[in-house]
């Protein structure tokens, strides 16, 4: 081979793993960024959660101690149903009770159901990302797990 096709092929083969390397350092960060969001997400549908209980709590506050037990259970990242089982128990409790659940809960419920929302388009563009097969080759998403949707039918409105 020729020196100026050989430098030439070497500086085609630099530009190209450089620009490889650039994509994956940028797909990365924008998968650490929407992990970020998913967290962020997840956190606002348990305030809204824990907001709803309060509004319960206010308005009959015999039921604080047991909003109080399911205010204690987290949103685990992989695992929503401990926290989704409680809640649906305490609204079949609050509903048993000679007035229900309060009428002025309808707001906390529309926080509620915006947060599932919310938590859930932000799992959709990350699951996106995630499951490109060079993206999961390389491994971009690093050791995070991969998060789950919320069903909407999960949270009683």
């Amino acid at each position: 081979m020729s020196e100026p096709v050989s430098l030439a092929l070497w500086v085609l083969v630099a530009v190209a793993v450089t620009a490889a390397v650039v994509w994956a350092t940028i797909t990365a960060q924008r998968l650490d960024r929407l992990h970020i969001r998913v967290d962020r997400s997840r956190d606002a549908l348990q305030a809204a959660l824990d907001r709803r209980l309060a509004v319960v709590v206010a308005h009959d506050p015999q039921l604080a101690h047991e909003a109080r037990r399911v205010e204690a259970i987290p949103l685990r990242p992989r695992d929503f149903s401990a926290r989704i089982d409680a809640e649906e128990r305490f609204r079949a409790r609050v509903d048993a009770t000679a007035g229900g659940y309060p009428r002025d809960d309808s707001d906390a419920n529309t926080r509620v159901l915006l947060a599932v929302r919310f938590y859930n388009d932000a799992v959709a563009d990350t699951r996106a990302l995630r499951l490109r097969p060079l993206v999961r080759v390389l491994r971009l998403g690093g050791t995070a797990p991969l998060p789950v949707y919320c069903d909407l039918r999960e949270i009683s409105a």
